[in-house]
């Protein structure tokens, strides 16, 4: 099959394919990435500069510079813009991590928004409005939004982006939403925005799975349950660890970095043998036939990474580790996971 196939022509009546961009590719300092990008995907998220932490450092100063420049870029080759995030309990910056009152974290909350959200109006397809709300077992994170505000946090910041982007889409984003528990709470979440009469348009599937295990039921399930609310279903976060866990249990949040690397949680730095790489490919098969399969409940597939050299899983439970998570690897070059997922719309 011939290499030069594309990922956004393959797809373009199914759905969005998209990947997240760092600062060295929004900058287009990573030229080879920038090729991929361009030739395979027609939307792009930030990995990072969009975080409060990188846009919003002080009280009363933003630095739109990086994320004024993934706009640009996306503008300039008709690439939908996915804005991420605008409230997410982590990379905040240390004034509001600081902060003791509800006023003032209110006040925070509606500038950052109305300003971020204002400033890309009629420019950003859609944005990451609320981010990893929910704890594993189904009850609302225990964020500094929900110690000082209260669970309507959530609802306040879907009106407030709705009155500055009323054209960009608006979605909830988070991980393990398709398994049982997590999933349930994501529904009453969505259930109670909706009744307090505020638009969400959309769920973010983040979709951190392990290649020797993806869990297709749950996936199926989730898509099933989410759409009948009227939603769009999106997989915002696409890549599949082909490394061993160091957990008894799935763990996808950022602040659990703490173990060692060794040779047996980091076994293959010098390449993927081969059985690994048949079974990342066949899990990157049976999860497009999936999405196939709910193309018209589904509006977006993206990679959180253009290549496996660039993935956050080479750092993440461990840090220094080889991981080999996405479709293009560290030389920019298609893997055989590319070709069984252009396969799947083929067959």
């Amino acid at each position: 099959m011939a290499q030069k196939e594309s990922l956004k022509e393959v797809f373009k009546n199914d759905f969005l394919i998209g990947t997240a961009l760092n600062s060295f590719q929004i900058q287009q300092k990573d030229t080879a990435a920038n090729r991929l990008v361009l030739q395979h995907f027609n939307a792009i998220t930030p990995e990072n500069s969009m975080k409060a932490t990188h846009l919003h450092p002080q009280w009363d100063k933003y630095n739109f510079t990086l994320s004024d420049q993934l706009v640009a870029y996306g503008r300039q080759h008709n690439i939908k813009i996915n804005g991420h995030t605008l409230i997410w309990h982590s990379q905040l910056p240390a004034y509001v991590k600081n902060l003791n009152n509800a006023d003032s974290l209110k006040q925070y909350m509606k500038d950052h928004i109305s300003t971020l959200a204002g400033h890309y109006k009629g420019k950003v397809f859609s944005w990451d409005v609320v981010n990893e709300a929910l704890e594993g077992d189904g009850s609302l994170r225990k964020s500094i939004f929900l110690k000082l505000l209260g669970d309507d946090y959530i609802i306040d910041a879907f009106r407030l982006t709705q009155q500055a982007a009323p054209d960009a889409e608006l979605y909830y984003n988070d991980y393990n939403i398709e398994g049982l528990t997590k999933r349930r709470a994501a529904i009453a979440l969505i259930k109670k925005i909706q009744a307090a009469g505020v638009r969400i348009d959309g769920i973010g599937v983040q979709g951190h799975w392990a290649a020797v295990h993806v869990p297709l039921a749950d996936i199926e399930q989730s898509i099933q349950e989410f759409s009948a609310l009227g939603i769009k279903v999106m997989f915002t976060e696409l890549d599949l660890t082909v490394l061993p866990s160091p957990y008894k249990r799935d763990v996808v949040d950022v602040s659990q970095r703490t173990l060692p690397n060794t040779p047996a949680t980091n076994p293959w730095p010098n390449g993927l043998p081969d059985f690994k790489q048949a079974e990342l490919s066949k899990s990157y098969e049976d999860l497009f036939k999936l999405f196939l399969k709910y193309k018209d409940k589904i509006g977006r597939i993206t990679f959180w990474g253009v290549h496996d050299g660039q993935s956050w899983l080479n750092n993440f439970p461990i840090a220094g580790r080889t991981n080999y998570p996405l479709l293009f690897d560290r030389s920019y070059q298609p893997k055989p996971a590319f070709y069984a997922v252009i396969a799947t719309h083929h067959r």
